[in-house]
């Protein structure tokens, strides 16, 4: 299996160079880009969330944003998102709404994330080698479960910006 390359940013979105995800996973300092899908219910509201694969290399077994992935060397963020809802969701979606964009950093990886929104009822087909499970969670379930380790820590970074586009039950 060939080695994915990432395009390496500034906090502006300006591409300086390009290294391996190996590499960007384990140098903090390499900045990339990732996108980030939330995928709301368009009657409930609940948002539908993934459990991360046990075989993940990072977070494995977490519950996590609808959808998330790092954006390919050459690959706009707008691609990565149509590439990562059919991959991860089987999703064949329409233009999923720009919400903002962000920087997080862990002590693995620093990454330049952009957040989207898509209302969509499903069904879904799980990529199987990316996500074990997937499910609509409501607003107040996922109050109520945060800070017992069930979720990512960039999904509980991220849920203070994204809560109030979920509605209350």
């Amino acid at each position: 299996m060939t080695e994915e390359w990432f395009d390496l940013v500034t906090p502006d979105g300006d591409i300086i160079g390009r290294a391996l995800r190996s590499e960007c996973h384990g140098n903090p300092d390499l900045l990339h880009q990732a996108i980030h899908v939330f995928v709301i219910h368009p009657e409930t509201g609940d948002l539908f969330l993934q459990q991360r694969s046990t075989q993940k290399d990072i977070q494995p077994g977490k519950w996590d944003t609808s959808v998330g992935g790092h954006v390919d060397s050459g690959e706009r963020p707008e691609q990565a998102v149509v590439r990562e809802l059919r991959e991860e969701l089987g999703v064949e979606a329409g233009e999923p709404e720009y919400l903002y964009r962000y920087q997080w950093q862990s002590p693995v990886e620093s990454e330049l994330i952009r957040s989207y929104r898509l209302y969509h009822a499903g069904p879904f087909t799980l990529q199987p080698e990316e996500l074990d499970d997937g499910r609509f969670w409501s607003r107040e379930e996922i109050e109520s479960t945060l800070g017992t380790s069930v979720f990512t820590p960039n999904f509980e970074s991220e849920w203070p910006r994204i809560r109030d586009y979920v509605q209350a039950q």
